[in-house]
């Protein structure tokens, strides 16, 4: 049986639809070559947006939809484009984009969202960096399991090798202090070091560099958007209405200095009970999902409150890793496609903007 033909292939992709993926695949994936393989037909496509784990159910559903293709499999190649620069970014020169995550108020979990997106990222095949910019409080280095004592090495006397931890490359104020060093620092000194930091990393090649931002919508927010081509962020909140209300903040503060919120993201949406299942909304209902109808963002999705999040984070292997088959795993990856989704998008619609920074009311 002969193969389809490119143009075939082309019109099937643009009407394909996979479970992950919230758009038809054709928005985010173009033809390449269909070659012979050993065990049948390899279909190369070209994809604006990182994702790997659906190679094969795209596979299941091209077979399904043209005839020809059994035992088809299907290579995805990435083709993720930068965001804009700024004048003095030259230090980031090796950084598509910068996505920040942040919140209007601590204690949400923007971290630990933080650290899953960026390694969900990963595992759908970009290339990914971490910088923990909580100055008065890091805590990335506990979280990816970094020992105390390690510390980032120093070329030509000013410039800092990322620490890699999880196939991320990482950077924290953790790494240059010890446990039990205050940070006790004005907004200058603080939005200072983070300068630092971003500035004399030497990034190597990113696809995406996931800010951990410092809750609130103070002086190391209002820098980071001035002096970084931001491309994004990404809002974490509770559904309570306390949270909620600091969240609104973050995003308003986003607007402002016009940088695009790519979306919310819901922690601790519904509790079950390990015993018997019973489902609890502890801390309210539906809460991120009307904020993020009120501003007219996708809510990118929700998080159950689980103790193997907490657990397995402060055990340095987060959920991504520590159990990548699972359920909970799998929603922080259809975060990652959706966060990654947004950000073509709007790269699509105005392809000058910078990179993304992401909010969380942690």
């Amino acid at each position: 049986m002969s193969h389809p033909s490119t143009a075939a292939i082309s019109a099937s992709l643009a009407s394909c639809r996979v479970a992950g993926l919230d758009v038809p695949l054709g928005e985010v994936a173009s033809f390449i070559e269909l070659k012979p393989g050993a065990t049948g037909p390899r279909l190369r496509l070209r994809s604006s947006v990182p994702m790997a784990g659906l190679a094969p159910a795209i596979a299941s559903a091209l077979c399904a939809a043209m005839q020809g293709l059994d035992g088809l499999t299907v290579e995805l190649e990435n083709h993720i484009a930068p965001g804009a620069r700024k004048q003095g970014t030259e230090a980031l020169e090796r950084v598509g984009n910068v996505i920040a995550v942040a919140s209007g108020k601590g204690g949400v979990g923007k971290s630990t969202t933080a650290v899953n997106l960026a390694l969900a990222l990963a595992a759908e095949g970009a290339r990914v960096g971490l910088l923990d910019a909580d100055i008065y409080g890091p805590s990335q280095q506990l979280m990816l399991g970094i020992p105390a004592d390690r510390q980032p090495t120093v070329r030509d006397g000013k410039f800092f090798e990322p620490i890699m931890a999880h196939g991320l490359q990482t950077m924290s104020m953790g790494y240059l202090v010890t446990a039990n060093t205050p940070m006790v620092w004005r907004g200058p000194m603080a939005s200072g070091a983070l300068q630092q930091m971003l500035q004399q990393t030497l990034w190597h090649d990113l696809d995406y560099l996931i800010v951990d931002m410092p809750p609130g919508t103070g002086d190391i927010q209002l820098t980071l958007a001035q002096k970084v081509p931001v491309s994004g962020a990404v809002i974490v909140t509770t559904p309570q209405d306390i949270a909620l209300l600091d969240c609104r903040k973050g995003i308003e503060m986003f607007r402002k200095v016009e940088i695009p919120v790519l979306g919310v993201v819901e922690n601790m949406a519904v509790h079950i009970c390990s015993a018997c299942g019973h489902a609890e909304h502890l801390f309210g209902e539906g809460g991120g999902e009307r904020i993020a109808q009120t501003y007219g963002v996708p809510l990118l999705g929700a998080l159950p409150l689980d103790i193997r999040i907490r657990e397995q984070t402060d055990g340095g292997t987060p959920t991504v890793v520590a159990e990548p088959a699972g359920a909970i795993a799998a929603i922080y990856r259809d975060i990652s496609r959706r966060t990654a989704l947004q950000l073509a998008r709007l790269q699509v619609a105005a392809p000058a903007r910078g990179p993304v920074i992401s909010f969380s009311n942690d």
